[in-house]
């Protein structure tokens, strides 16, 4: 079944102002293995005294503490989580926070059309709830025709499906990904 959903962020949170396009979510359980090989991990580089936040690590040590002018060693930061976590080469970027099983693709060179997720996620489009097609056509056939992918496109976008930044089927680890994948800089279909 095809759900649109509700749009919260009213067309001005979680979009790109550039292309129109919404940024997609996605559960990091669906791309695991490759997020977790890809992806980077952000520190808070932070005061271990008073918690003030540091400009950027502190490269040389040892270093002060602006707010509480402790000194500061190497030793201070060999417990630190990380914030959250990044991709950001190949045309994407993508973010997940520490405390967050959601990826957000802020940008990236394909798209597909997505429901909006819940007010958790105002405008952003859920990946794994993809407008659905004809369940009669074979995959082979959607492949194959051209004109059925434009009539696909233009029926998400009348029933209210917006276009929505994903992950190429490379991230998935059966090598194809389970909603339809288009170019951004074309609009054709990219196949597994």
């Amino acid at each position: 079944m095809n759900y649109v959903g509700i749009d919260y962020g009213l067309g001005k949170i979680n979009i790109d102002e550039n292309t129109g396009i919404r940024y997609g979510v996605i559960h990091q359980n669906e791309v695991l293995q490759s997020w977790a090989d890809s992806s980077e991990a952000i520190y808070p580089w932070t005061c271990g005294y008073c918690g003030n936040d540091l400009t950027s690590e502190p490269w040389e040590y040892p270093a002060h503490c602006d707010h509480c002018n402790r000194e500061l060693t190497e030793d201070d930061f060999d417990m630190q989580e990380p914030a959250g976590f990044e991709y950001n080469q190949d045309g994407y970027v993508c973010s997940q926070s520490a405390d967050d099983t959601d990826i957000f693709i802020i940008k990236s060179p394909f798209y597909t059309y997505a429901g909006y997720c819940s007010p958790c996620a105002p405008g952003a489009g859920y990946l794994m709830n993809w407008y659905k097609i004809n369940k009669n056509l074979t995959e082979k056939d959607l492949n194959n025709i051209p004109a059925i992918w434009e009539q696909y496109k233009n029926s998400a976008e009348h029933a209210g499906f917006p276009k929505v930044y994903c992950l190429h089927h490379d991230f998935f680890d059966n090598g194809k990904a389970p909603y339809p994948v288009f170019s951004v800089e074309t609009g054709e279909l990219i196949c597994a």
